[in-house]
């Protein structure tokens, strides 16, 4: 018989298994967050040429780089957070918690009315109503339609005439229901990252961050192509770098996902 591994590969061979890359290209015109003064801001993406073929390496090309570990699409650990100071890095993190079912909750229409758009916990109960009820140790990923703006920066943050980013994310109360009620693994999202443009002026700042971290678990941002994936049946798998002490780091995600499904 078969085994389950065999099965596995066998289905990403023959296509039975679609494999989606949720990686927004990095390059030194990567979108990356911008924080006012006096806020210290995690630098590019940048390439320093080492040898292409030439008196430097005649046989070689590569380069260096330097860039933030939360540039591009990228990998949230809960050391990231005051409210997670203590907890896990990307070295320290079990690798388990790096796969996970992703549940796809769409909220692409009202974040086209409404660029602040906010994920309520009437809408993760309607999702379940539809889809059944989020498992423990999933991915949640917020479908905004974000990413089609990815490599436009002026979009992508879409900065008001208050000076601030307008862009969607979670509701307090819903950050904490994901966090505490269901157990998830973590957030992801299109956007710079897993809060609202906005979130700063919440009660509780930036609670997705809060509250995820606060509880060990993690965030997934800049996603891209995530309209490619179901509202459920896919597993995603997020690898970040083993940076001794890193709060992140760029990743390229990827979904297993049965062929021929998309977003209802």
């Amino acid at each position: 018989m078969r085994s389950l591994l065999e099965s596995l590969v066998q289905g990403i061979i023959s296509g039975d298994i679609e494999v989606i890359d949720l990686a927004q290209p990095l390059n030194e015109q990567t979108p990356v967050i911008q924080l006012p003064e006096p806020f210290a801001n995690p630098a590019g993406f940048k390439y320093h040429k080492l040898s292409d073929y030439d008196e430097a390496g005649p046989a070689w090309y590569w380069n260096d780089f330097t860039a933030g570990e939360h540039v591009g699409t990228h990998f949230d650990t809960p050391n990231h957070w005051i409210s997670g100071r203590g907890k896990d890095g990307v070295d320290t993190m079990p690798v388990q918690n790096m796969i996970g079912e992703a549940c796809v909750i769409n909220v692409k229409d009202q974040c086209a009315d409404n660029p602040d758009y906010l994920l309520t916990v009437d809408d993760i109960l309607s999702y379940e109503l539809s889809y059944g009820r989020i498992p423990e140790r999933a991915w949640v990923i917020l479908y905004t339609g974000w990413g089609e703006y990815a490599q436009n920066p002026e979009q992508f943050f879409n900065i008001g005439e208050d000076g601030m980013p307008h862009t969607p994310g979670f509701t307090m109360e819903a950050s904490k229901f994901l966090a505490y009620e269901r157990k998830v693994l973590g957030a992801g999202v299109e956007t710079v990252g897993t809060d609202a443009g906005i979130a700063g002026s919440f009660d509780v700042p930036f609670p997705s961050h809060h509250y995820m971290h606060e509880v060990n678990r993690y965030g997934l941002a800049q996603l891209a192509n995530v309209h490619l994936l179901p509202a459920r049946g896919a597993v995603i798998i997020a690898t970040p770098l083993k940076i001794t002490g890193g709060s992140g780091s760029p990743i390229r995600p990827i979904a297993l996902v049965p062929a021929k499904r998309v977003v209802e």
